[in-house]
């Protein structure tokens, strides 16, 4: 303003002392002009200053943008409308191996992938998808992402969109842990953790896929493996041990598998091969037989030497004529004969074991039906006294009438029942009916019961006699429970428990099948026994063989200085009587010779007889 005022104001001063009006009115106009270029000067200082601002603004904004652009984990590239870069970050530069983001700029992504090539990172093939992927996506518009693996294990994802004014932008990240990650689970979901076996899935899938390959016509063939007694080994050694024995079998198999021989852990102790391509049945047998010779041998786990002995079954079939699931199916079957053959070897699919496994599948669904609506019957097997020969005692027995197939043998239905777990139902149902019907006996005369391993698992069994009692107001000392060495394997002292706590209720207890099992002697003392029954197996000969009779007269000699009285069961002829009334003197007799299990009425009725025998047994000791 100084300088505008001292430029001025002399003129203007000088042309109003001229004192003509025209000269006076141009001097007073240099005081508008005065304002004039003041305000010119404020606008002007004005524009100045918001250059500056917004310089040092844009300065702060590309900095920030430089710096978050350069610490992002992401590679970023931005690339004008003629395909060349015009922007990149820190991490594209490391990615292309270069010092700098500068050194990459006005380059197009033909001449950076080709430079990954040039630099062994990059596969030629791999470098034209990945280049026709992102032009394509830039060209289109469209994001779309590729994945692309390097040659130094690492994994890049890149991403590629049109942006604005025709920029595209290129971003990628490095997601080798993902990747990683992502294998590692499917890995686990495909491959068993403990064999690295293809497990059930994965073989279902890898199966259906060969089968879906190829000829049709082919003839294939799936073989299962199935351990014989491994749960001896998990009961005895323990699980680790047995994990030991199956990573030595899944060792062993895995030698055989190739291209067009597929090995699986199953599941459990179970292994599965299947053969893409055989032969004749003749040619598959070679195969099997060789895969057991090597499989079998001793194995040495954790200090321990165990024998690899396996059952198993194999199906052949076309594979037009089969699908995975039928044929898994049907080795099961051929396995399963297998073990009934006696284990350790293999045996083919026949169409047979497909109908005993229909008829055996129907029967338990009658079996089911009929424990539902209580149709089975229980008969009792007379039990004689050796001194009167009258009925002592019955033992309750369950019959199963078949409506198309007639009487069911116990020694079919019972493992069945076992089998289904419906055992217990069973039980109940015999426990209680003998109950029922040895009230209307006389009073001298008693019932005994089995009861099956499954029985004793929980204390409910305990209830479930007491019930019993309770419901037919039977004297406890009339019921006598039997069981087997069998009940005792699984928990020994559980069920020993479960015994004693049935014997305070004041039934007796009665060890059945005595001299069958490997430690019966051992049961004598440790549990609460009022009688022990003899197997009939030590009868078959006892007539001719003099050692069978000391052994069978020693058992007995054996329990009576222990309290306990002695049945000899399976007695079918007047001589087995003889000898057992003159030499061997047990307590009590049953067997057919005294007549097949009868109804509750028949005993009822029977119950007063005295067998002739008693007469004979008189005469042939006075001779």
């Amino acid at each position: 303003m100084i300088f505008i005022m001292t430029l001025t104001w002399p003129i203007s001063l000088g042309f109003i002392l001229r004192g003509d009006v025209y000269h006076i009115l141009l001097g007073l106009l240099s005081i508008p002009f005065l304002f004039a270029i003041r305000r010119f000067a404020d606008m002007v200082r004005d524009v100045l200053f918001t250059a500056l601002s917004e310089e040092k603004k844009a300065n702060r904004l590309a900095q920030r943008f430089n710096r978050a652009l350069n610490t992002m984990s992401h590679g970023l590239m931005m690339l004008g409308p003629d395909g060349k870069v015009l922007v990149a970050n820190a991490e594209a530069a490391h990615l292309m191996s270069v010092k700098s983001p500068d050194v990459l700029l006005g380059r197009s992504i033909h001449s950076l992938l080709k430079r990954g090539v040039a630099g062994g990172m990059l596969a030629p093939s791999d470098c034209r998808y990945v280049e026709a992927q992102l032009t394509r996506a830039l060209r289109e518009g469209r994001d779309r992402k590729v994945l692309v693996s390097f040659t130094n294990g690492q994994h890049y994802e890149f991403s590629a969109r049109e942006g604005d004014q025709e920029l595209g932008v290129i971003t990628f990240e490095d997601v080798t842990q993902r990747v990683e990650a992502e294998e590692k689970i499917r890995t686990m979901a495909r491959y068993d953790s403990l064999t690295d076996l293809p497990n059930r899935a994965y073989f279902h899938e890898i199966v259906a896929e060969l089968m879906a390959a190829g000829d049709n016509e082919r003839l294939c063939a799936l073989a299962v493996l199935d351990l014989d007694d491994f749960k001896s080994v998990n009961d005895t050694l323990g699980h680790p041990v047995g994990d030991g024995l199956i990573y030595a079998v899944a060792e062993r198999l895995a030698t055989v598998a190739n291209e067009n021989i597929k090995v699986s852990r199953f599941g459990g102790d179970e292994f599965m091969i299947f053969f893409n391509r055989v032969e004749d049945p003749n040619h598959l047998g070679t195969m099997l037989d060789t895969i057991f010779a090597e499989l079998q041998g001793d194995v040495d786990v954790a200090g321990h030497v165990l024998r690899i002995q396996a059952s198993g079954g194999a199906v052949l079939s076309r594979v037009a004529d089969g699908d995975v699931d039928s044929m898994i199916v049907k080795a099961d079957l051929a396995m399963y004969k297998a073990k009934e053959l006696g284990k350790n070897g293999w045996r083919l699919f026949e169409l047979s074991m497909d109908a005993a496994f229909r008829d055996k599948q129907l029967l338990k669904a009658d079996l089911r039906s009929t424990v539902e609506a209580k149709g089975l019957r229980v008969v009792f097997q007379p039990i004689v006294a050796m001194e009167t020969m009258r009925i002592a005692s019955c033992e309750a027995l369950c019959r199963w009438d078949h409506p198309d197939l007639g009487p069911i043998s116990p020694a079919v239905f019972i493992p069945l029942a076992e089998e289904m777990g419906i055992i217990s139902e069973i039980s109940t149902f015999v426990l209680h009916a003998a109950c029922q019907e040895c009230m209307k006996w006389p009073e001298q005369i008693g019932v005994s019961v089995n009861l099956s391993a499954k029985d004793f698992r929980s204390r409910e069994v305990v209830e479930k006699v007491a019930a019993a009692l309770a419901t037919a107001g039977l004297a406890p000392h009339r019921l006598e429970i039997e069981v087997t060495e069998t009940v005792l394997l699984d928990d020994k002292s559980h069920t020993r428990a479960y015994i004693e706590e049935i014997k305070q209720l004041g039934v007796r207890i009665a060890l059945d099948d005595f001299g069958t099992g490997y430690s019966s002697l051992s049961y004598l003392h440790k549990l609460p026994l009022d009688k022990i029954k003899i197997d009939r197996s030590f009868l078959i000969d006892v007539t001719r063989n003099k050692r069978s009779l000391e052994l069978l007269k020693g058992i007995v000699d054996l329990s009576r200085p222990l309290g306990l009285a002695v049945t000899v069961e399976g007695v079918e002829t007047f001589e087995q009587l003889k000898t057992l009334a003159l030499i061997v003197k047990p307590d009590l007799l049953q067997g057919f010779l005294f007549g097949s299990a009868l109804s509750a009425s028949g005993i009822e009725t029977m119950s007063s007889t005295i067998w002739p025998f008693a007469s004979d047994m008189k005469n042939s000791a006075r001779g």
